[in-house]
């Protein structure tokens, strides 16, 4: 097995950070992924019956797709090589591959582990399709990004794709219990200063790690509470990319939250998008979408306000119009909620495609000339206003088509008032 330390020309002596001094050395000492790693989960089979599948490791940074998959090499007795996709290309992926089948041809396999697999382009992908077909390697990615947008469709259906979760706050205390043991040091923070280093770390385990080893090298007079510890030490950036996977989870958790009519959540996801850098108007757009899709005529204000604070953010700028565009949120959040508009555009948007260019009906087209005119155009059209209780019950719908009905409100809101009101004309019209 490939030594990172030997290869980097660094002995075992060598100053190595607390993270990698607690590398677990075999599978049961990894924290937080037993949904994959215990016996009866789906990596812990594989390795009961000695039968490595290809896969790909997607998960947040900091939960161990590295260790696991050094950790499944040496259980299955292969030869780990690892590499990154940051700095590796096509020359490196072929010395790998004619060294895999060499080693092939000894009776040893190779497991190659490829950190950020996504970085490479479409063609290195396509790359490792054959040698992973043939067996010549056991292909482990490791990524970030959902593998869905940024693997090839060829890579997934070769591979296993397995979710790893972030550390969750039983995980992270094991580790820093861990730390406490090889250090034989007890870590200087009180309770309250021990969670706050748990939330700083955002379920990132290698980034705990190294939290607790700037706290061990500090050496306070006395234990750290929350706020000295927050002092010395910053927060962990929270995983959010503004064009990846991460942005698209969290718009999807804060328009459900809003449709779900739950304010406090909704203004936790719009917060969190903002913290983490998102363009406030990008927010503002997709509420404007939100107010029809799922407000709707239930109260028609929701779209006006989400207009106007566009409008506001526009002319205040950051802070200040970001407080407009909670407004909305708000609003909307507790706003009563209607897709009747919604579904019934996409009923009409089908039946318009279905039924290609038919005519309107004779009688409701203008006649500007005499041979429109000839020609029947506006021949029997009553005036609704003329007619009693302001419905004339005539058909606009094509002649050879049907009348549908695709709007059907929902009695919400305003859409109560609107619903009586067709249900009388639906009589009117019959009569």
């Amino acid at each position: 097995m490939t030594d990172l330390f030997a290869s980097a020309d660094l002995g075992q002596d060598a100053p190595r950070p607390l993270a990698d001094r607690l590398r677990p050395q075999n599978i049961g000492d990894v924290v937080g992924q037993d949904h994959l790693l215990a016996s009866d989960a789906p990596i812990g089979r594989m390795l009961t019956s000695a039968r490595l599948a290809s896969m790909i490791l997607w998960g947040p940074p900091g939960v161990g797709k590295t260790t696991i998959a050094r950790l499944m090499a040496s259980h299955a007795d292969m030869e780990f090589v690892q590499l990154s996709a940051v700095f590796s290309g096509v020359a490196d992926l072929r010395k790998v591959f004619e060294t895999a089948k060499h080693l092939r041809t000894t009776g040893r396999g190779t497991l190659l582990f490829v950190d950020e697999i996504h970085r490479f382009n479409r063609a290195q992908q396509d790359g490792f399709l054959p040698y992973v077909e043939e067996g010549v390697v056991t292909l482990i990615g490791a990524t970030t990004e959902n593998p869905s947008f940024e693997l090839n469709g060829a890579l997934l259906s070769r591979t296993q794709v397995f979710v790893l979760k972030r550390l969750n706050v039983t995980a992270q205390e094991e580790l820093l219990s861990r730390a406490e043991m090889l250090t034989k040091k007890k870590l200087p923070l009180t309770r309250q200063g021990r969670e706050a280093i748990i939330a700083l770390s955002d379920g990132d385990g290698r980034y705990l790690l190294n939290l607790a080893e700037e706290i061990f090298a500090l050496n306070p007079d006395k234990p750290l509470g929350s706020k000295a510890a927050a002092q010395y030490l910053q927060k962990r950036s929270p995983a959010y990319d503004k064009n990846k996977d991460e942005h698209y989870n969290i718009i999807s958790a804060l328009h459900k939250s809003i449709r779900g009519s739950d304010p406090d959540a909704a203004l936790y996801w719009l917060a969190r998008m903002l913290t983490g850098g998102e363009d406030p108007l990008y927010i503002a757009r997709r509420l404007i979408r939100l107010a029809s899709e799922d407000i709707g005529l239930a109260d028609p204000l929701a779209l006006m306000l989400a207009n106007e604070a566009m409008n506001t953010y526009r002319f205040l700028g950051s802070p200040e119009g970001e407080l407009a565009i909670a407004h909305a949120v708000v609003h909307m959040a507790t706003a009563p909620k209607s897709n009747a508009i919604y579904t019934a555009f996409k009923a009409a948007m089908k039946t318009a495609k279905k039924t290609g260019s038919l005519m309107p009906p004779a009688h409701i087209l203008n006649a500007p000339t005499k041979m429109m005119k000839e020609l029947g155009y506006g021949k029997g059209y009553a005036y609704d206003h003329d007619s009693k209780g302001g419905l004339s019950g005539q058909n606009y719908f094509p002649d050879a088509m049907p009348r549908e009905q695709f709007y059907a409100p929902k009695g919400e809101g305003r859409e109560r008032e609107i619903k009586a009101r067709l249900e009388k004309w639906a009589k009117l019209r019959g009569d």
